[in-house]
């Protein structure tokens, strides 16, 4: 398996001074995923935890409806990965291919139809009410599993924690969308739909990320960034919570739930 990150010699230049130096880049390759002998995309994404990926991208793609229809994934070399279906599941290939590959930058970009995945999407129930000191919390705790970010300043994370704070998984990726999907796949077969109300990710909150995090089941997406109107908007459908600029003690709610308590800590103007 390839490595997350490589060494690369560059010159630094830094006041008018020139230095030779070994930097850290993370690393982005292409990863064929296949239903039987059908190429249904090429992600580009970073090496490590793929068997996550490919199961988190086939549950929210609504390829897959529950992580126990996929029987197995197997590792064909050079990249490629084929999902394997149990007994009494069938998938129609043609369904679910892409007319173009999804680069790390984009999620539902390049694939032939987004119905699948918006039917795949439930709407979210109350599930409990949380704190907002809890919600500020959520940077420090993810930058804590960040290693890869450490070294390159040049990936992205996600992660999915419990009402009370505590991190359940956290998975790192040159793309936002694969490190959802990193996520997804890494704590589904605890329970379908995940038992975690909190999806939260290291930059902005697309419509792409709230889809996919509606679909898996999440009940609040979070983030240090924006949020687009689209997510907003998707995220009302479904009776989300959406909150960006999660930065020291503020954040914005942009979807009114219930779900985050009316704390008297004060926040910070953004």
């Amino acid at each position: 398996m390839s490595r997350p990150v490589v060494e690369r010699p560059i010159v630094r230049r830094r006041g008018g001074s020139a230095t030779d130096i070994d930097d850290t880049l993370v690393v982005e390759e292409p990863m064929e995923i296949r239903l039987d002998d059908t190429a249904i995309a090429v992600v580009m994404r970073t090496p490590g935890n793929d068997d996550d990926l490919i199961r988190g991208f086939a549950l929210t793609e609504g390829i897959a409806l529950d992580p126990d229809e996929m029987s197995t994934i197997e590792d064909l070399g050079e990249g490629r990965y084929r999902i394997v279906f149990g007994d009494g599941t069938t998938v129609d290939p043609e369904r679910f291919r892409r007319n173009l590959y999804a680069t790390s930058s984009c999620g539902v970009c390049g694939k032939a139809s987004i119905d699948a995945v918006r039917i795949a999407a439930r709407s979210a129930d109350a599930g409990p009410i949380i704190s907002a000191s809890v919600i500020s919390s959520l940077p420090d705790s993810l930058a804590s599993r960040q290693p890869f970010f450490d070294l390159t300043g040049g990936i992205h994370a996600a992660a999915a924690f419990a009402a009370d704070g505590t991190l359940i998984a956290a998975r790192e990726d040159i793309g936002r969308h694969n490190a959802v999907d990193k996520v997804v796949g890494a704590i589904a077969a605890d329970g379908w739909p995940v038992a975690q109300p909190i999806l939260f990710v290291s930059g902005r909150v697309s419509f792409e990320i709230v889809q996919k995090a509606a679909v898996a089941g999440f009940r609040v997406v979070a983030g240090v960034s924006a949020v687009s109107s689209l997510a907003v908007e998707l995220a009302e459908e479904l009776e989300m919570t959406v909150l960006g600029f999660v930065r020291g003690r503020g954040f914005n709610e942009y979807t009114t739930s219930n779900r985050i308590a009316r704390a008297a800590e004060p926040h910070s103007e953004l």
